[in-house]
C-alpha cells in the first residue's frame, strides 16, 4: 500500500516540475493551506488525523497532465488526491498520507453543448454557476445544482454526490449526469456511462481523477415559488407527502427549521466601506417555513389548497422571492457563530416530523436545519449546532453530531455520505454498490494511490468514533450542557479583534476565491480571501508564521470588493484587509511593496506619486478652459495625479465636457495633492491623513460643495472616505463627491446636439470597481454617455455591472508586473470576445494596467478613455496618450524590478568597495582576517545577515551618492524624476532596509566573502 510522503525528493520536485511547470507547489508555507476542508475539527479529532500536509500541489489543465501525474503517482508510489471547490466537509480532500494534490478546478471549459439530445460537456473543474449562466444565455439551465452552486464543481458534485435544487424533480447529482470520463490510476482513461457510472458516484476521488462529465439539461424557464409555514414539522411533513401523492409538478421543495428562520432574522445586514446596506429583508415567522418552486409555467394551482389541508399557511410573495434569492447563502446565519458542528443526514419524507421531535426532544443545544426533498421520497437534513471551536467544550460538544446520526438512523435514515470520517457507514451510504466500487478500487489501483483512507477510514478515527457511538448517551448527555454563548473576540498577536472575529466566522465555502483577481492571477490557495482567512487562525493558534511573504499576501489585494460581493456571510473582507494593511505596516513596522516607498516620498515632497512636480501638475490645462477656471466656485474639478501628469487625455475630455455642458467650476491646479488612496493601501495611514486635510482644507477655502472626479478611486475617497475620516478626526466636512458621468447625464439634453464626429467603432464597456462595486454603484451613467457618442456600437461584456472584473489594479503592477499582465488579459479578452475595436474606461489606472497588458500580451486593442471619446466627438483635438503611459510606465517597471531581492543584492555587489571603506575601522580589520584567516569566512556567513541590519543605517548616508548612480544606470529617468532622486531616495531607503534586509543578507554576505578575498 502507498506510503505516507510529506516531502519530495529533488528527483520527484523535477519530475512533477517537469509535467506542470509553473502550475506546481512545493513551497511548506503554501502546503499548509491544503491541508483542511471546510470543516472545523475539534482539536481532539484533529489528532486522529496525524499529518495531512502534503508534499506539493499540481494544477491540472488537461487529461494528458492527469494521465502524466497517473505515471509519477505509480512509478514513486505516492498518493494523489483530487481537489476541486473543496466545499465539503467530510475529508475527501485532506491528505492524510500527504503525496500530491492534484486541483482540478483549471479543467473549467464548456466541450459541446447539445440542445437537440438536451445535454452539455463540461470540464469537471467547472463551477455550476458559471455552468448555469453560460447555459442560460443558451435558454438552458442544469436540471439541478447544489446549494453550493457558487463554489462547488461539476465533478466535485459527481465525485461527493448528492442533492439540491431541483432534486425534487431529477433526483441526486448522479442522476443528472450521463456520463464521466476518468484518468485512473492504471494510466487508463475510461468513460463511465449507464449502470458504469455508479461505480465512481460519491467515490471522492478513491478510483481517479474525473476530467470531464457529460450533464441532462432542460429548457430555461423562469422559476416561481411559494413559501408556507407550518406550526410544526409533522404537518410540513404532511404537505410535502401530499404534494407527492397528488403529483403536483414542482422542480424544488426545500424547508428551514424556526431556530434557522430566527437566525436569519438576526443576521447582522451588509455593510459597504463599515456603513449598513440599505437591503430589504422580510421578517420571517417563527415557524417551520417550506418553500416549492417550479418553472413559472406550470399549473401547481394544487399546491395552495394542499398547505392549508396540512395546516399550514402561504407566506407573502416578499417572502418567496427572498428565500429564492439566498438559496446560495444558506450559511449567511454563520455570523452569529461563530463556528459550527455539523451533521447531514438523510431520512424518508415519512419520518421527518418524527427525526425533528427527537431531535428537539434529545439535543440540548441549537440545532439548524435546512432541508432538500429528493426524487425518491428522501429528504437531506443539513444540521448545525452554533459553537466556538475557541472554547474547550467545543470538543465535548461535537459528539452531538453522533447523536443527530443515530436519531435518523432510528427513523429509517442514514448518514449523507461516509468520506473520512464515517468511512465505517461506507456499507449504508452505498449499499449493495460498495462491493462493486471495492473491486474496481482492486483491479485499477492496487497500491491504493487514489485518496488513500477516504473510504475506509484512518484506524484511530474509526475506533474514537465507534466509542463515541457506542456510549453515546454519555456523550450526549456531556455534550447537551458543553454549550457557549455569544464569543467575545479580543486582539491577539495584534490582529485587531473584529478582524479575529471574521476569520473564525468564515464558512471557509470558497464563494469568494474563484473571481478573486489575487487568487486567480497567482493560483495558489494562499491568495484566496478564503486562504488569508485560514491563515489568521493558524496564526493565532501558532501554527503559522507572520513574515513579510504573509504580509504581502494582504498587501496585493487590489480592493476590488469581488470577494465581498460573493461572500455569502457578508463579511467584509476587503474592510478587514485595510486594516490589517495599516496594523501591518504602521504598527508592527513590516514593509509595505516597495514602489509605495518611492511614491510616499514623492507625495510628501510634490503631493504626487509619479515623482513629477507640484508645479508642473496642472500643465494639462487648455488655456481657453483656464481662462474659465472660478476662483471660487460651488463646483471643484479634481484631476488625481495619473490624470494630471500622464493620461492627460482624462483630465482634458472631462474639462471639455464639462465647459460644453455649461457647468461652471473651480479647481485647485497646483494645490492639488493626490487623493491619497495609495497610502491607505500602502498601509501608511500617517501620510493618507496629511494629504486628506490638505485637499479638504484647500477645497473649503473655495467655497466647494461639490467635487467632481474623472478617476474613481479619487471619487471614493471624496465621497466616502474622507467624510468618515473627517468625522474620526472631529474636522467639519460638508462636501458630496460625484463622477462626471454622473453629472453630464443630466446634461445630455445639451450635449448630444454637439456631438458631431462619429465614433464608428465597436465599444465594449469596463466597469471600474471603485465607481461600481466597490465605490458608489454607478452603472448607467457612464454608459449613457458613451451611447450618446455618434457611430459606438455598444458591447456589453461577460462581466458587467457588480460583476466585472477588475482590471488587476495598479497593485498589482507594483507587485508582481508579469501577474498584472495574466489578470489584465482575461479581462482584455473579454473585450475581444466582443469583437471590440476599444475597451473604454474612465479609470486613468485602469488604462494604464490594461495598455500595459495590451502590449505584453500581443492583444490588438485600443484602450481609450470615456471623456476623451466623448470630447473628441465634440471636435476637440485630444491626442491619445497610450504611447506616454507606456513610457511612463517604464520607469516604475524598471524600478520594480531594480526592487526585488536578488536585483539589489547585485546592484549592492557594485556598491562593496564603498560599503566597506564607509565601515568603521575596526570593521574594515575583521573584514581583512577573512583573506588570511583561514575559516574567518565559514564564521562571516552567519554573523554578517545579523551585522548588517545594525551597520547599514550609518553606511547608507556614505554610500548614497554612489547608490543613487547605481540606480541612473539601471532605471531610465526623466529628468524631472532623475532630479529628485537625492530627496527621494535616502528616505524610501530608509524605511525599506530593515525589512529587505534579512532577504538581501543571505544572497549578499556569500558576494561580500568572495570580494574581500579578491581584494
Amino acid at each position: 500500500m502507498v506510503k505516507a510522503v510529506y516531502e519530495l525528493n529533488e528527483e520527484q520536485k523535477r519530475d512533477l516540475a517537469s509535467i506542470f511547470g509553473e502550475g506546481v507547489n512545493f513551497k511548506k508555507k503554501e502546503r499548509h493551506f491544503y491541508t483542511h476542508d471546510v470543516g472545523s475539527l475539534p482539536p481532539v479529532v484533529k489528532t486522529f488525523l496525524g499529518n495531512t500536509q502534503p508534499a506539493a500541489i499540481v494544477k491540472i489543465r488537461d487529461e494528458e497532465q492527469a494521465v502524466k501525474l497517473m505515471e509519477f503517482a505509480r512509478k514513486y508510489e505516492i498518493a494523489i488526491v483530487p481537489r476541486a471547490g473543496a466545499s465539503s466537509g467530510y475529508g475527501g480532500v485532506i491528505p492524510t498520507k500527504g503525496g500530491i494534490i492534484a486541483d482540478v478546478t483549471p479543467m473549467r471549459k464548456i466541450i459541446s453543448i447539445d440542445k437537440e439530445n438536451m445535454k452539455v460537456t463540461v470540464g469537471a473543474g467547472i463551477v455550476w454557476e458559471k455552468l448555469e449562466s453560460k447555459l442560460n444565455k443558451e435558454g438552458l439551465a442544469a436540471q439541478a445544482v447544489p446549494s453550493s452552486a457558487m463554489s462547488a464543481t461539476v465533478g466535485g458534485w459527481l465525485a461527493q454526490n448528492g442533492l439540491g435544487y431541483g432534486s425534487y424533480e431529477y433526483g441526486w447529482s448522479q442522476d443528472t449526469m450521463e456520463s464521466a470520463r476518468v484518468v485512473l490510476p492504471n494510466g487508463e482513461v475510461k468513460d463511465f456511462k449507464g449502470d458504469e457510472l455508479q461505480k465512481i458516484v460519491g467515490t471522492m476521488g478513491t478510483l481517479g481523477i474525473i476530467t470531464q462529465v457529460t450533464l441532462k439539461v432542460r429548457g430555461l424557464e423562469k422559476t416561481a415559488a411559494i413559501s408556507a409555514k407550518f406550526p410544526d414539522a409533522t404537518s410540513m411533513q404532511k404537505a410535502i407527502e401530499l404534494v407527492r401523492e397528488r403529483k403536483v409538478p414542482l422542480w424544488s421543495v426545500s424547508f428551514i427549521n424556526p431556530e434557522w428562520a430566527q437566525m436569519k432574522n438576526r443576521a447582522p445586514p451588509k455593510t459597504h466601506y463599515g456603513e449598513p446596506v440599505e437591503e430589504h429583508r422580510p421578517e420571517l415567522p417563527n415557524a417551520y417555513i417550506c418553500n416549492f418552486a417550479y418553472p413559472g409555467s406550470r399549473d401547481v394551482s394544487a399546491l395552495k389548497g394542499i398547505i392549508k389541508e396540512a395546516g399550514g399557511e402561504i407566506l407573502p410573495d416578499e417572502i418567496a422571492k427572498h428565500e429564492t434569492e439566498e438559496w446560495f447563502r444558506s450559511m449567511k446565519v454563520k455570523r452569529l457563530g461563530p463556528s459550527f458542528i455539523p451533521a447531514e443526514v438523510i431520512v424518508p419524507v415519512s419520518s421527518i416530523g418524527k427525526v425533528f421531535e427527537e431531535i428537539n426532544k434529545k439535543i440540548g443545544l441549537t440545532v439548524l436545519v435546512e432541508g432538500m426533498v429528493a426524487k425518491s421520497d428522501e429528504a437531506v437534513l443539513l444540521c448545525f449546532m452554533p459553537h466556538s471551536e475557541l472554547s474547550f467544550k467545543f470538543n465535548m460538544a461535537f459528539p452531538l453530531a453522533i447523536s443527530i446520526v443515530k436519531i435518523a438512523e432510528a427513523n429509517g435514515g442514514r448518514i449523507y455520505t461516509s468520506g473520512l470520517y464515517f468511512a465505517k457507514n461506507a456499507d449504508k451510504v452505498f449499499g449493495d454498490k460498495l462491493t462493486k466500487i471495492q473491486e474496481l478500487k482492486k483491479q485499477v489501483d492496487p497500491k491504493d494511490i487514489m485518496n488513500p483512507e477516504t473510504l475506509t477510514g484512518k484506524t484511530l478515527m474509526k475506533t474514537g468514533l465507534s466509542m463515541a457511538k457506542s456510549f453515546e448517551p454519555l456523550a450526549r448527555f456531556v455534550g447537551n450542557r458543553s454549550g457557549v454563548g455569544a464569543h467575545e473576540f479580543t486582539d491577539q498577536k495584534g490582529i485587531p479583534c473584529e478582524v479575529l472575529s471574521h476569520a473564525y466566522t468564515c464558512a471557509q465555502c470558497g464563494y469568494c476565491v474563484r473571481e478573486c483577481d489575487q487568487y486567480y492571477g497567482r493560483g495558489w490557495e494562499s491568495q484566496s480571501p478564503r486562504g488569508k482567512w485560514f491563515f489568521l487562525k493558524e496564526y493565532i493558534a501558532g501554527r503559522a508564521e507572520l513574515d513579510q511573504e504573509q504580509v504581502d499576501t494582504f498587501l496585493a489585494c487590489t480592493t476590488c470588493e469581488m470577494c465581498d460581493h460573493y461572500c455569502q456571510l457578508d463579511l467584509p473582507i476587503e474592510r478587514s484587509w485595510m486594516t490589517l494593511r495599516e496594523n501591518f505596516v504602521q504598527k508592527k513596522k513590516m514593509m509595505t511593496i516597495p514602489p509605495f516607498e518611492i511614491m510616499a516620498q514623492s507625495l510628501e515632497k510634490e503631493r504626487n506619486i509619479w515623482a513629477n512636480y507640484r508645479k508642473d501638475r496642472d500643465g494639462w490645462l487648455p488655456n481657453d478652459i483656464r481662462a474659465k477656471i472660478k476662483d471660487k466656485a460651488e463646483i471643484a474639478y479634481f484631476a488625481g495625479c495619473t490624470a494630471s501628469f500622464v493620461e492627460k487625455d482624462v483630465a482634458v475630455g472631462a474639462v471639455r465636457l464639462l465647459d460644453e455642458a455649461g457647468i461652471e467650476f473651480t479647481y485647485l491646479g497646483d494645490k492639488e495633492a493626490c487623493c491619497g488612496i495609495p497610502m491607505l493601501v500602502a498601509g501608511k495611514w500617517d501620510i493618507f491623513e496629511k494629504i486628506m486635510k490638505m485637499n479638504t482644507a484647500n477645497m473649503q477655502k473655495k467655497g466647494v460643495k461639490t467635487v467632481v472626479t474623472s478617476c474613481p478611486a479619487c471619487l471614493l475617497m471624496w465621497k466616502t472616505l474622507y467624510p468618515q475620516w473627517a468625522e474620526k478626526l472631529g474636522m467639519q466636512y460638508n462636501i458630496e463627491a460625484k463622477h462626471y458621468s454622473e453629472v453630464l447625464v443630466d446634461k445630455l439634453d445639451v450635449l448630444k446636439p454637439k456631438f458631431k464626429v462619429p465614433l464608428n467603432k465597436v465599444v465594449a464597456w469596463h466597469d471600474s470597481c471603485h465607481i461600481g462595486r466597490a465605490g458608489s454603484g454607478v452603472y448607467e451613467p457612464p454608459r449613457e454617455l458613451l451611447k450618446a457618442i455618434p457611430g459606438v456600437q455598444f458591447r456589453e461584456m461577460e462581466h458587467n455591472r457588480e460583476k466585472a472584473l477588475c482590471c488587476g489594479s495598479v497593485v498589482t503592477l507594483i507587485d508582481e508586473p508579469k501577474v498584472a499582465g495574466k489578470i489584465g488579459n482575461v479581462r482584455l479578452q473579454e473585450a475581444v470576445a466582443q469583437d471590440a475595436d476599444i475597451m473604454a474606461a474612465l479609470c486613468p489606472c485602469c488604462m494604464v494596467q490594461f495598455r500595459i497588458a495590451a502590449r505584453d500580451n500581443n492583444v490588438n486593442l485600443e484602450i481609450q478613455d470615456l471623456g476623451a471619446l466623448a470630447a473628441r466627438s465634440l471636435g476637440y483635438d485630444i491626442p491619445d496618450t497610450t504611447n506616454v503611459a507606456l513610457t511612463a510606465w517604464a520607469t516604475f517597471d524598471k524600478m520594480i524590478d531594480l526592487m526585488l531581492p536578488e536585483n539589489m543584492t547585485e546592484m549592492m555587489v557594485e556598491l562593496l568597495p564603498d560599503m566597506i571603506g564607509a565601515m568603521p575601522s575596526y570593521m574594515q580589520a575583521m573584514m581583512k582576517t577573512v583573506k588570511y584567516v583561514p575559516g574567518m569566512d565559514a564564521l562571516m556567513k552567519p554573523m554578517m545577515p545579523r551585522m548588517m541590519p545594525l551597520l547599514m543605517p550609518s553606511l547608507m548616508p556614505k554610500v548614497m551618492p554612489k547608490m543613487l548612480k547605481a540606480v541612473e544606470k539601471r532605471v531610465p529617468m526623466p529628468d524631472y524624476m532623475l532630479e529628485q532622486m537625492p530627496d527621494l531616495m535616502p528616505a524610501a531607503m530608509a524605511n525599506l532596509m530593515p525589512n529587505m534586509l534579512p532577504q538581501i543578507a543571505p544572497l549578499l554576505t556569500p558576494k561580500m566573502i568572495e570580494y574581500i578575498k579578491a581584494h
